[in-house]
Order: C-alpha cells, then structure tokens, then sequence
C-alpha cells in the first residue's frame, strides 16, 4: 500500500484542516462534517489525518480495541486484567454507503452457529472503530437503517445487538467524520446534530493556488513514497503539536465571561437544544490549547461559533447554512468582558494583540477568519428607507378574468399578456409560507431504495415471510432454514453438535418497509397562474410538498412550461433545496403550452427508468388544467396524460383554478392521466380529504418495474 497523501501538503483548505485538528486534540468535540462540491481534497484530507494520530495501547488479542489501563468490563473478549498492552497506529474504519447493517454493528457467526451449535458474535466496524475515527464518504447518502444504528452508538458510545438470540455490548467511542456534496442531497437533522462542528469546502479560484495544488498532486501520483518524505519533517511536528496540544488541554481554563459569550451566541441564533453550548465550550478550550494558550478568549469563541453553529441554526432543508457574521460579532461584543480583551487599544470585541510568547512558530490553520468586521460594518451606508419593500410600490394584480366567467375568450390575460408579439416577464413571485403536506404515494409494492413514501420490499422493516433466494443470499431467516433442514438431521453417518444444513435448506427474510421515490413536478407557469397572488400560493404547496419529499428522502425533479415550450429547470437529484431555489426564481407569463409539459414529463422519465429501474415515479402536474397555443390544444394535452397513464406513471394534478365558477379542466386531465386530482387546500395535512385514501383508491394494481405499472 502507497503512504497516504500528506496532511500538511494539503494546499488552501485551512478551515477544513482546522476542523480535523482540533477533534484530533478534544476527541469529545464530536467530529466533523465537510460540506463542498466534488474534487476538493474532502476525502484526502481525512485518510490523511489517520497519520498523525497518537498511537494507542490496546489489550492484546482484544477485538474491540480495550484500554489496558482501564479494560472495558463488558467486553466480549473480556474480562481483561489491567496492564501493558500492545502499541498501534490509530485505526480509521471506512463506512461505505452500500454497507449492511450486519457489517455495522455485528451479528451472530452463522457459520459456527450452524456448523458447531454454539452462539458466536462477529464484530462490525462499530467494534473496530472504537478509539479510532469512523469515516463516512457520501455520509448524505447513507441509508436510514445505518443511520439509526449510528446515532444510537455515537449518543451512547455503546454498541448493543439484540438479535438472533445473541445480547452484546462493547463501548463504542469514535471519531465521526462525513464528507458530503450538498448537490445530492442533505442530512437528516438528527444525524446533522450529531457532527460537532461543520466545514465548507470549495475549490480556490486563484490561480497560483490552483497550479500549486495540481503540482503536488501529479507529484505525489508519480512517486508517493518520495513525495511523503518531503514533507516527514513537517508532518512530524504536526503530529507533535497534536500531542502538545492534548496535554495542555486539561489546564486550558474557560472563564464566566467566555462561557457567557458562547450562551448569549447560541441564543442569538436561536439554536435547538443545548448540544451547541457544549460543543463551542469543548472546541473553544481545544482552540486555545492549540495556540499553546490556557485561557479561552474571545477570538477562541468566535471561530468556535463559525465551525458549530452554522448547520444547527439551520430549521428546515430551505435554510442558508451560512452565519451571519456581522451578527455575531455584534453579540461577542455585546456580552465581553475586560479580561475577553488583552489589547485595551484593538477593535471591541477582537483578539486585540499578538500571540503570547511560546506559541508553536506554526500558524493554525484557519487564522483568517478574525478579520475587523465590526469596523467595516460601521462604514457601510445605511439602507434607504423602503428599499427592503418593494411589494409596496407594486400594487396586487386583479384576479385574472378566467375566473370570473366559464366561457374561455382567446383574447385572455394570455394573450394580453404580451408586449410586440412577445410574453412579458412577470417578477417572480415569492412563496407563501409552506405547510405540511399529506402524504402521497405510489401504489402497488416496489422495490426501490430505502425512503419513507411507498410500501416496498426492503432489506430491513418487517417481516413478511421467508422465501428460497434467488442469487447472493440476503438476511438469513433462522427459523425458516432450520425447519427446512429438520427432515434429514437424523441421517445417517451425522455426527457433531451443529446442524446438517444444506444449500436448497437456506431461507432468506422478506422483509416489508417503505421506499423512496422520484417525485416529479410539472408546473404551469403560464399567464393564466401569473396572478401574483395566486403563484405564491402555487409555490407555497409545490414547497411544502418539497420539503416532505426531503423528509421522505426522494429524488426530485422539477419542469416548467410556459409561452410555447417546457423546460427542465431541475433534472432529477436528491437536492430539494436546489429544487426550492429554481421553484423561487420560476418565470410566469405567456401562454399555456400543457401537452409540452407532459410530454418533457415523459421523457424525463423514460430517462431516469433507465438509469434507475427500481425507483418509482410520482408525477405531481401543477395546473389550472388549461391548455392554449396550436390546434386542439386542451386534446393533444390529454393524448399525452393517457400515454402517461399507459406507462403506469402515478399521477396527481394539483388543480389551481380559482374564483366562483370553474371549469374542471384540471379534474378532466386528472382522469386521463388515471390519478386524482385535489385542490391547494385539500393539500394540507389537516384537511378532512383522505388523499392517501383517493391515491389508492383510484388507481389499479402495479406490477414489476418495467413501464406496465398502472397509474396511481
């Protein structure tokens, strides 16, 4: 194996390598999540901090890594008598997406059980990760099943396996660090709470830094372990200062007026919990321990804030992640005290003055964050008044005469809504306030992945029954393949304690739990929704229903059309917050060219069938149920809803006409499309409408995933 990337060669990633450090120093911090678009040293970075750990004693023969000084009493290798252990590197355990939850947290040794009749437990990466960092790539995309157990082990730092008639505990204390790309989609809040701090990573745009980053690179590719040499000196006085820095630790002294600090800065930002107070207290102390201080000040707690509270003040997926740092400061130097400010002459509330002596010659990293905010704050101008509201100088349109009258006059606000032949921009109108949404699903059984939507055969949920498997064999049903086996255990010649199991005797669990799906919205941005009034509303419910989608963990897409074309805005991803922001910047105006929508809603998911047999789409239409421009146009839309319908696509129009008198058009489209259709307000999930009920209802059986699925 080639020496890992260096640490200290890592060019330009200052935050990043900050955040590693100092759970290097406090392990009790938390870990750390990095945040950032693809190719930015994320997972180079962590691999290579695995170098710099100290080394470990541990019992010797001991497979859940036991303290020899203090042996864990519950260890399943136990019980161990304290003494002098063996020395080892720290161990970094990679999780991978795809994982089992056996592979996880352990299981019984079924080939001993079978073979010798006795109860043996194996070891998952839960055991081998204790002490060490438990590493986790794509950390966002992990299944909820191994995110349960992981919560459970980092909040208790205990492992316990009820199952199969095995009972084991061992400790289980790590390191927890995710690398993740916001584009595919967030964390869910309770995994989010659990990382200690958080870092954003993005790649330099200057291009010294960018030549240099790909000098080193090619470099090391060429000769890794020449290129590791290089830099041996500067990682063993990396590696040294870790060590330093852990000693000086327990004598760092946090005083009243720093402790104040960090309680009035998490309750400025409003932060759930006191999770967020613990940890800036934990990782303010490391900050000070690195600089080779032991006192906490005020440039400690600051950049604590920047790297703990950014992804806690975040209350749904919509939210910006960033801090506002002009509010931050505001507060540090509302709640500072004389002794938070060692320089009397410096900027209020800042470091002040110059590093004590004996500080490592080393800068940390992550010192350029303690610019003078305050001072250019003070400069900027102050706003004019009513320049935040431009609503006031616009007033609301009326309501579109399409709903005052049935009869349809071609010369509409749609075709009114032009200026030289061509559609006027409307301004994108803001969303209303989301709601909670009922939930929609797709009917039959799937086979998807692991969501919270659509019932589906998965690997964990309930069990339904056990079945023969076809191919690799997937979670042993014990019970089935030991009543399948009875029938020859008194062969003759048998002999041993185990059973005699052969390969037609194994049966494997059918399990029943829920499946994310691809939820697909189609959105009329015409001028006939162009109403200002009546698109936040639009968007208020296609928002809600977006967030649920998160919540669900579906993929999403999203497409609009308008004048004489749809457009794809969002190709399908994991991203509902991406999904969000287009769906805020949506145009409206023009005409409505409906069986354009449709049809894009068809390809699209012709597209994504191919790419992902298994998932299962949902298609929500968005519209009045009008349709102008071309001949027949209210026709060729519903010749494309019935080859929706024909694929088996699950549909749900959202109907959108409003006023006294209606027309039904969306209810029209809604039957050929084979789904319901419901109104904005039968939307809320405190509405009397049963839509679960009207899904099911009105659509037939589905069959495997191959396009004969029925409509929903």
């Amino acid at each position: 194996m080639s020496a890992p990337f260096p640490f200290t060669a890592i060019v330009g990633m200052k935050d990043l390598q900050l955040g590693l450090l100092l759970n290097a120093v406090s392990p009790s911090i938390g870990g750390v999540l990095v945040r950032g678009e693809k190719g930015t040293a994320k997972s180079t970075a962590v691999r290579s901090l695995a170098a710099l750990l100290p080394r470990l004693d541990v019992v010797p023969g001991c497979r859940f890594s036991c303290d020899p000084a203090t042996p864990d009493p519950r260890c399943p290798d136990g019980p161990h008598e304290p003494g002098t252990g063996a020395v080892r590197a720290g161990e970094l355990v990679e999780l991978p997406v795809g994982a089992s939850e056996d592979r996880l947290v352990g299981s019984l040794d079924i080939e001993r059980a079978l073979a010798e009749g006795v109860k043996a437990f194996e070891p998952g990466l839960l055991a081998k990760a204790h002490r060490g960092i438990l590493y986790v790539d794509e950390v966002n995309l992990l299944q909820d099943f191994l995110i349960d157990s992981l919560l459970d082990a980092a909040a208790m730092g205990v492992n316990h396996i009820e199952r199969e008639g095995v009972s084991v505990r061992h400790a289980s204390k790590f390191l927890l660090v995710g690398t993740m790309n916001p584009e595919e989609g967030e964390l869910r809040p309770q995994l989010l709470d659990r990382f200690g701090l958080t870092v954003e990573v993005a790649a330099s745009r200057e291009t010294d830094e960018r030549v240099e980053v790909v000098r080193r690179r090619l470099a090391y590719d060429d000769a890794p372990e020449e290129f590791a040499a290089r830099w041996a000196d500067e990682e063993r006085a990396l590696r040294e200062r870790i060590v330093a820095a852990r000693a000086l630790l327990p004598k760092v002294r946090l005083g009243d007026a720093a402790l104040r600090q960090i309680a009035a800065t998490c309750a400025a930002f409003e932060v759930d919990g006191m999770r967020a107070d613990i940890v800036m207290s934990r990782t303010a102390t490391a900050l000070a321990a690195w600089a080779g201080r032991t006192d906490v000040m005020a440039e400690d707690v600051r950049q604590a804030a920047l790297l703990a509270l950014p992804h806690r003040k975040r209350r749904n997926p919509f939210d910006s992640p960033d801090l506002d740092e002009d509010k931050l400061d505001e507060t540090l130097r509302q709640h500072s005290g004389e002794d938070d400010d060692p320089d009397p002459d410096g900027p209020d509330g800042g470091p002040g003055g110059q590093p004590p002596e004996g500080e490592p010659p080393q800068d940390p990293p992550g010192d350029s964050s303690g610019a003078d905010v305050p001072e250019q704050r003070d400069q900027e101008p102050e706003p004019e008044p009513g320049q935040d509201q431009p609503d006031q100088e616009s007033p609301e349109p009326q309501p579109s005469r399409s709903d005052a009258r049935p009869d349809e006059d071609p010369r509409d606000e749609e075709a009114q809504d032009t200026e030289g032949g061509h559609a006027k921009e409307k301004a994108p109108a803001p969303a209303s306030e989301p709601f909670k949404a009922r939930t929609l699903s797709v009917p039959g059984l799937g086979e998807g992945a692991q969501g919270r939507r659509s019932r589906a055969r998965t690997p964990h949920g309930r069990t339904m029954g056990a079945r023969r498997p076809n191919g690799a064999l997937g979670k042993l049903h014990l019970s089935a393949t030991m009543h399948a086996a009875a029938p020859h255990q008194r062969a003759r010649g048998r002999s041993g304690r185990g059973l005699v199991v052969r390969r037609d005797d194994l049966r494997e669990a059918v399990r029943e739990g829920r499946e994310g799906n691809l939820v697909l919205f189609v959105v009329d941005a015409s001028g006939s929704m162009a109403a200002r009034q009546r698109m936040s509303a639009v968007k208020g419910a296609v928002l809600s229903l977006l967030l649920d989608a998160y919540q669900r963990r579906d993929k999403v897409g999203l497409i609009s059309f308008r004048r004489s074309e749809a457009e794809l805005a969002l190709p399908p991803t994991s991203s509902v917050d991406t999904a969000a922001a287009r769906l805020e910047s949506l145009p409206t105006g023009g005409r409505t060219p409906l069986a354009a929508g449709l049809l894009r809603a068809h390809e699209v998911l012709r597209i994504e069938r191919m790419r992902d047999p298994s998932r299962r789409p949902l298609l929500v239409t968005v519209t009045d149920g009008r349709a102008t421009g071309g001949p027949e146009p209210v026709a060729r839309a519903h010749r494309a809803a019935r080859l929706l319908a024909g694929e088996g696509t699950a549909s749900v129009v959202v109907d959108c006409e409003s006023g006294p008198v209606r027309l039904g058009l969306a209810g029209a489209l809604a039957r050929e499309l084979g789904g319901p259709a419901v109104t904005l307000d039968e939307l809320r999930a405190d509405a009397v409408t049963d839509l679960v009920r009207a899904v099911r209802g009105t659509g037939t059986n589905t069959g495997a995933n191959t396009g004969t699925r029925r409509a929903a």
